[in-house]
């Protein structure tokens, strides 16, 4: 997720709440003068990501660019990267990126031919099932399976679906009898009991991409593996070390407060009666005014199995 799952993130995660097999980073877009942003390369120097497996996702219409990027990442390590065909914001699809290329089959096409006979990597997709219309999803299948794809991440959605209508599963049905490629599902995990459902329905599935339900549960992955769920001193413990470990990096705790208030949109959803604290969350102006509220989460406010309400 981007803004949200960066190094810092990812390092404090990985040392409260296990098991998370893989983390995959916010998505890099390779710029036509082939160099990383100081921030990008934060997020990818392999001495922020000991010890956790992080891999790099891509977003680029450019074979050439893609080709730099993932040659910069081998030289670190890195032996898996992520096309992102999946990201449906207007300002990246606009530019024919993300899910906005699975519009353009042609230049798809002439992408995926590009990577995938000079990549030094493993290469995965995250796909959604098209662009305008769902149907789009079995000529995108029939595509991918021409190439060696490590794995194939499928969110059940079109574009214009963005994360609010509902996933439309009879597609990734499609998917797992058509994929030559090993399946990830991707879409609305939020519980163990939403795995146990989907993996009933697709038994010979068994892995699973979590967005937004990882940053509303922190201890989701541990519970889809049968771990007990977070309790209060150690989702406290994390925000701590996470909101301190941020404003020492930033050199300013107003603008770790800036991204954990980020955090918050989801976080809060595994509290009950959190309407009003929520509210002096979202609209604190100062760190003093953000650390009262989120204090008073804690301890007031009664832990829930699971996030609730809309988000």
């Amino acid at each position: 997720m981007e803004g949200i799952t960066g190094y810092i993130f990812r390092n404090c995660h990985s040392r409260y709440f296990p098991g998370v097999d893989r983390y995959y980073m916010p998505f890099l877009s390779p710029r036509q003068d082939h160099n990383f942003t100081r921030r990008e390369l934060d997020d990818i120097l392999p001495e922020h990501n000991e010890g956790v497996h992080a891999v790099p996702q891509l977003l680029t219409r450019q074979p050439e660019d893609f080709l730099w990027a993932a040659g910069e990442l081998a030289a670190m390590g890195y032996r898996e990267v992520n096309l992102n065909l999946g990201c449906p914001s207007g300002t990246v699809t606009a530019k024919g990126k993300g899910s906005g290329l699975l519009a353009r089959r042609e230049e798809l096409e002439q992408l995926l031919d590009g990577i995938f006979a000079a990549a030094p990597m493993a290469i995965s997709i995250k796909t959604r099932l098209g662009m305008h219309d769902p149907e789009e999803f079995g000529h995108l299948l029939e595509l991918y399976n021409r190439y060696p794809v490590a794995e194939l991440t499928v969110h059940p959605r079109i574009r214009g679906d963005f994360y609010k209508k509902p996933v439309r599963p009879e597609y990734f049905d499609l998917a797992v009898r058509m994929s030559r490629a090993p399946l990830c599902y991707n879409g609305d995990i939020i519980t163990p009991g939403d795995w146990e459902k989907a993996s009933q329905r697709w038994p010979g599935v068994e892995t699973v991409m979590i967005g937004r339900g990882l940053v509303a549960d922190p201890s989701l992955a541990g519970r889809l593996k049968g771990e007990q769920p977070a309790g209060l001193d150690t989702l406290r413990a994390f925000h701590h070390e996470l909101y301190e470990t941020y404003a020492q990096a930033f050199g300013s705790r107003r603008n770790a407060m800036l991204r954990m208030k980020e955090i918050w949109v989801y976080l809060i959803h595994l509290f009950g009666d959190s309407e009003k604290l929520e509210r002096r969350i979202r609209r604190a102006s100062d760190t003093v005014d953000f650390e009262s509220a989120v204090a008073e989460v804690f301890r007031t406010l009664p832990l829930l199995d699971a996030p609730a309400g809309e988000w």
